[in-house]
């Protein structure tokens, strides 16, 4: 008997398709994984329960769950979910399959979509979104993509050494596979090092320039000016940009950005162990034929009646290959609608406010942090909105730090040196939970 009956593979089959890819064993096709990261035995799985007993096995593994308070950021941020979003987005009528190709039985789904879209396109002041992308850090590469292709003969891209390394890494991973170049430019005392770039940018051949805002340290970097200096050497600019940030802070279309695009898990969706995520992408309409995913417009139809419909991409488009984008459109489905119904219940108002306490939290715990003489702030003069790097005074160090707080329940932050940690608040952290943070570190 085989091991795995339901599979249909024979020994042969499997030996001719291990013979395509290149590699002698199944274990060949896990090279790239590093040991430490492969499963060493079987799963631990009981024995077959009826329903009460597996719903009690399963609530016994949840005891061992411990409520952290959360400080960490670093991209993703613990923001509220009104009960409405989770309701509404349970809702049956939204349940329909995720490629909305015909109108005639998907204009619900339509409907959110080009809601969603006109939302995002008012928090980042550009003409066109998309929906979606599957997170941050791919929206990102799809929008340096995006620019190489609009941008002819040149695929020179410059990235500043404030984004996000992670992102930075799939930027890498997309560029390495497309025959573009990355070259970073660095950072001086946490933001982007503008002489560096105007020197960079005035040697010509450069298809795009990527910054961040907030950046990956938590500043508010001034790009006044930068785009005038990016479009007269030709080039694009595009700013990556956390969604929630832009309920407050200067929009990229204000900037003058060509293309705006991040992580928008920040529009209340929970962190839920690592994901779902949504990158959104927006550009100027000069751009947009050459956008990934799914764009829907409102039309009408025989009768005067307003409807919706995919727009500007032939289904068949994505068969062509050379002629294609990405096509990308599961995520356009439950994250898009959850970050359209989140808007329209908080609207600029209620973002405005989520960011203001966020902000407000943060430099009150900044400021009594640095009292009790353990900290300091990394970048003391730089300006920020909820989050913060902070150095860490000898002889505590980023891990200790990490580990004393995680034992009171507390995520402190994120280690991005040996000695500095980097601190977000958000409006779920109370003034309460701000106190049993410093308390921790007065002694």
């Amino acid at each position: 008997m085989k091991a795995h009956r339901y599979l249909p593979h024979t020994p042969d089959d499997i030996r001719r398709m291990l013979e395509s890819c290149g590699v002698e064993t199944l274990d060949g096709l896990y090279a790239d994984v590093p040991p430490q990261l492969r499963l060493k035995a079987p799963y631990r799985l009981p024995e077959a329960m009826t329903e009460p007993e597996l719903e009690r096995w399963f609530e016994g593994i949840a005891t061992a769950n411990r409520p952290m308070t959360c400080f960490a950021g670093a991209g993703f941020y613990r923001h509220y979910t009104p009960a409405a979003v989770t309701a509404i987005c349970s809702r049956s009528e939204f349940a329909t399959a995720y490629t909305p190709y015909q109108p005639e039985i998907s204009q619900g789904t339509l409907q959110y979509i080009f809601e969603y879209q006109s939302m995002m396109s008012s928090l980042t002041g550009l003409d066109i979104s998309n929906a979606s992308i599957y997170d941050g850090a791919t929206a990102t590469a799809e929008a340096m993509n995006m620019a190489v292709a609009s941008v002819r003969r040149r695929r020179r891209v410059l990235l500043s050494a404030t984004v996000d390394p992670a992102v930075a890494q799939v930027l890498a991973t997309y560029a390495s596979a497309s025959g573009i170049t990355i070259e970073v430019i660095p950072e001086d005392a946490g933001v982007t090092d503008r002489e560096v770039l105007r020197r960079t940018l005035g040697a010509g051949d450069v298809a795009a320039v990527i910054v961040a805002s907030p950046n990956y340290y938590g500043i508010l970097e001034d790009y006044a000016g930068l785009a005038d200096e990016v479009h007269a050497a030709k080039a694009l600019l595009v700013m990556n940009c956390h969604a929630s940030a832009l309920g407050m802070i200067r929009t990229p279309g204000e900037w003058g950005a060509d293309i705006a695009c991040g992580e928008a898990q920040s529009l209340g969706m929970p962190l839920n162990y690592g994901g779902p995520g949504l990158g959104y992408l927006c550009c100027r309409r000069e751009l947009m034929r050459k956008m990934p995913g799914r764009i829907v417009g409102a039309t009408v139809d025989r009768n005067g009646n307003r409807v919706f419909v995919l727009t500007l991409q032939a289904r068949e488009q994505h068969i062509r290959r050379h002629k294609a984008t990405s096509n990308i459109c599961s995520n356009q489905g439950i994250m898009t609608l959850h970050a359209a119904v989140y808007l329209s219940l908080m609207g600029p108002d209620g973002l405005r406010r989520v960011n203001e306490l966020g902000a407000g939290g943060a430099r009150v715990l900044a400021s009594r942090l640095c009292e009790t003489g353990k900290f300091r702030m990394r970048y003391p003069d730089k300006p920020f909105l909820n989050e913060f790097a902070l150095d860490i005074v000898e002889p505590l160090d980023a891990d200790t730090v990490l580990r004393r707080a995680a034992e009171a329940g507390i995520l402190a932050g994120v280690k991005i040196a040996d000695d500095a940690i980097l601190v977000a608040v958000t409006e779920m952290c109370s003034p309460a939970d701000i106190d049993r943070y410093v308390e921790l570190f007065k002694d």
